[in-house]
């Protein structure tokens, strides 16, 4: 009789998630938050309570935390990983300021503790890049000149999860400062050996895993990323980071196959860890803290803003570029879930886990709004500050686009850079012209 129970309750799991994944496909947005709100209704305090399959799902929810992350190590090779690292760390050291330090200060203005800030500054920071990767390709933008800015900061978000998740899983453990200087030591030791290991000997680590064999490519690499991500838990390091660096290790057309062949499995289950999330959380906790979360999702939304501006103007991108590149990064999503994950089942702060829910179903609802909406709006508000009277045309203009003048400004210049020089485009006005479209 359990068993059926069973087999009901998840069947109907997992037909829920693929209906609510054709409803967001239809209206082209990301399905993440209907699957927390489907846990949300399932859940502790929720319509329709689940029992029997609980255990099941919480086990499948850790699997899709391993295979988002191995998926992710797989999007990049160690040279990759390396050459980002010395050319975009000034991005990634602002976009750390800009968007965790909103998020711990947050927590202590709370009463949260030092350990919960810790926590929120990783909800706030890390943006998702399955989102943007959906909304990039949707919108058409995948060979714009911005979208290698966007690539980079996702790069290094995902780089510094590496060092961050040893550090809070240890804090989460409530172990000592030896013991989590211990943990680190191992972490990054770890992660720089397997990065040394794939630069100068990737060729032969894929060839071993390389298999014509479909089936055979698929267990090893899903085994090899099971028993990586286990050895690495029981190390005090985290699963997550051991199956993402199992990712970077692969590359070639093992990591394309690799890639083929688990995206399916990878949607599953992260859907499945989704609900997992949500059935922890009772739907009467969100309700006392949607206020706060609405606040700090507005400001982490200008903070994004203002790193993906930042970040693009120094690459030389032009200023319908930065505007995009911004509103772009603002969406939250995967990432933050996991962190807060961490702490709800460590139980640190009881609202936290209703806190991270509502914040991240905010964000993750703007997100695709700010990326298309974002550049279309400065645009509109940087001509407006440009009326200037008459006899003043050549002023600069005020504000983040203050680069260049304000009759560029009215005509909507990209600032393109040249071999020797910056050159500015202005594109053609008159009656039929109109603001960029993408």
């Amino acid at each position: 009789m359990h068993s059926a129970v069973f087999l009901i309750e998840f069947g109907a799991i997992i037909l829920g998630l693929g209906l609510l994944g054709r409803l967001a496909g239809r209206f082209s947005f990301s399905p993440i938050p209907l699957y927390l709100l489907a846990g949300l209704a399932f859940g502790k305090g929720g319509l329709l309570p689940l029992g029997a399959s609980e255990e099941f799902v919480a086990i499948g929810a850790e699997i899709g935390v391993i295979l988002l992350l191995l998926m992710l190590g797989l999007e990049y090779t160690a040279s990759d990983l390396v050459s980002n690292l010395k050319t975009q760390y000034p991005a990634g050291l602002v976009d750390f300021a800009f968007n965790a330090l909103p998020g711990a200060a947050a927590a202590l203005l709370m009463g949260w503790g030092p350990v919960a800030a810790v926590v929120l500054a990783g909800v706030t920071w890390i943006s998702s890049s399955g989102v943007i990767a959906k909304v990039l390709g949707d919108l058409g933008r995948l060979g714009n000149r911005e979208t290698p800015v966007i690539l980079s900061i996702l790069v290094l978000e995902d780089l510094a999860m590496a060092v961050y998740l040893p550090i809070i899983t240890a804090l989460l453990a409530g172990v000592g400062l030896a013991a989590g200087s211990a943990t680190l030591a191992i972490a990054l030791g770890v992660a720089g050996a397997v990065l040394f290991v794939a630069v100068r000997y990737g060729r032969l680590i894929s060839r071993f895993v390389s298999s014509d064999d479909p089936e055979k490519l698929l267990l090893v690499v899903l085994g090899l990323t099971l028993l990586v991500a286990g050895v690495a838990q029981q190390l005090q390091v985290s699963a997550a980071v051991g199956a993402f660096l199992v990712g970077i290790a692969l590359s070639g057309e093992v990591a394309e196959g690799a890639h083929t062949l688990l995206s399916p499995l990878r949607d599953l289950f992260a859907a499945v860890f989704f609900v997992f999330f949500g059935l922890h959380t009772d739907p009467a906790s969100i309700p006392p803290v949607l206020l706060p979360a609405f606040a700090l999702a507005v400001v982490t939304a200008l903070t994004k803003i203002a790193t993906g501006h930042w970040a693009a103007r120094r690459a030389g991108i032009g200023i319908k570029g930065r505007w995009r590149a911004g509103g772009t990064l603002v969406a939250r999503g995967e990432f933050s879930i996991v962190i807060a994950g961490l702490a709800v089942t460590a139980g640190v702060q009881p609202q936290l886990g209703p806190f991270a829910t509502a914040y991240v179903l905010i964000l993750v609802v703007i997100g695709p709004l700010t990326a298309r909406y974002t550049e279309p709006v400065a645009t509109y508000l940087t001509r407006r500050r440009a009326a200037v009277p008459p006899g003043k045309g050549g002023d600069t203009v005020p504000g983040a686009a203050g680069a260049l003048s304000g009759a560029e400004a009215v005509a909507g210049a990209e600032v393109v850079p040249g071999p020797e020089a910056v050159a500015v485009r202005v594109p053609e006005t008159g009656p039929e012209s109109a603001p960029d479209r993408v």
